[in-house]
């Protein structure tokens, strides 16, 4: 698998992302290590978890982090991979109650601690504020985090679900003071145009709109996007999540992602992921997968290139491939 490089710092990922929200809950022990080999097998190095996975299963406040800390003891790879986690979330109900200032600097301190003692590792690689919170000045936001930096205990920043102007204005601070910004955004990105609306209010789960893109675009600020697969829409001929994803424009896409498809000989689902990763600007998609035949045809979009015309057809549909 190729290596991206995250603009603005060292860390050189592999071009598809693993994470592993359902570790330690759908899925553990023997069957995590398969997927998690398959993964390194094929040149993943990228994995993805969060402070509050998988909360919203019985037990499972805390299990994801465990999970991936379990499997990179038994794999003993850990300085050959790089480790994303999230914190700052806000409360989610008696599965993850939470102070009402979860962006607070004693906050971030206290998810970090409890993140690395889970992963059982002495720094994150990448480390993500989960949510936004508008009350919060950007400025006491990166100065937490730079602190962070500084006793050695994060890396790199990045930011899931936080608006490109929140991004933009964290950015600006940084830079106006010295510190270190944000190098990677994780909203909702797919092929697929979801059903919902954009949110209006912070914290909120975020979807990449087009003004959105042309921004990174032109800042190349790396996406690490999640719901890629748009829960499966492309890889089921539309079957799979019509509630959050079918509409006119999905089939136009998922039709034209058919087509391609067709022609470059691979599968549609192969085809809207190979849509991210062949932006202007650094995409790293994402999967999500409990299956090991299912993580490798999704692992083998890396094999597919597409041209920017056609990856402005496949949104588009307005010039020919």
């Amino acid at each position: 698998m190729k290596r991206v490089r995250i603009p603005g710092t060292d860390l050189d990922v592999s071009a598809l992302c693993y994470g592993l929200a359902s570790f330690g809950t759908s899925v553990r022990g023997e069957a995590a290590d398969r997927l998690y080999a398959a993964y390194r097998e094929a040149g993943g190095c990228f994995f993805d978890t969060a402070h509050c996975y998988s909360f919203w299963a019985e037990g499972g406040l805390g299990a994801s982090e465990r999970a991936l800390g379990d499997c990179l003891r038994r794999h003993a790879d850990r300085a050959q991979v790089v480790v994303a986690t999230k914190g700052g979330h806000p409360d989610g109900g008696p599965g993850y109650r939470r102070p009402d200032h979860y962006l607070a600097p004693e906050v971030i301190a206290s998810d970090v601690a409890e993140s690395l003692d889970r992963l059982g590792v002495d720094r994150i690689d990448l480390y993500y504020l989960h949510r936004d919170d508008p009350r919060v000045p950007v400025g006491e936001v990166l100065d937490a985090l730079n602190a962070e930096i500084a006793r050695g205990r994060v890396r790199h920043l990045g930011a899931s679900n936080w608006s490109v102007a929140r991004i933009a204005e964290a950015n600006g601070y940084a830079t106006a003071h010295g510190l270190r910004g944000f190098v990677a955004s994780q909203p909702q990105w797919s092929l697929a145009h979801p059903n919902a609306e954009p949110p209006k209010a912070d914290p909120a789960m975020r979807f990449l709109m087009d003004e959105d893109v042309h921004w990174h675009a032109t800042q190349q600020i790396a996406v690490v996007p999640y719901s890629s697969t748009a829960r499966g829409y492309f890889a089921t001929d539309g079957e799979a999540a019509r509630d959050a994803y079918d509409n006119s424009v999905s089939r136009a896409r998922l039709e034209r992602a058919q087509q391609l498809a067709s022609r470059l000989g691979c599968t549609p689902g192969q085809v809207a992921l190979a849509y991210l990763m062949c932006q202007s600007f650094p995409v790293i998609p994402v999967l999500g997968t409990l299956k090991v035949p299912h993580l490798e045809e999704d692992l083998a979009a890396d094999r597919v290139r597409l041209t920017p015309e056609q990856v402005r057809w496949l949104r588009e549909g307005e010039a020919s491939t």
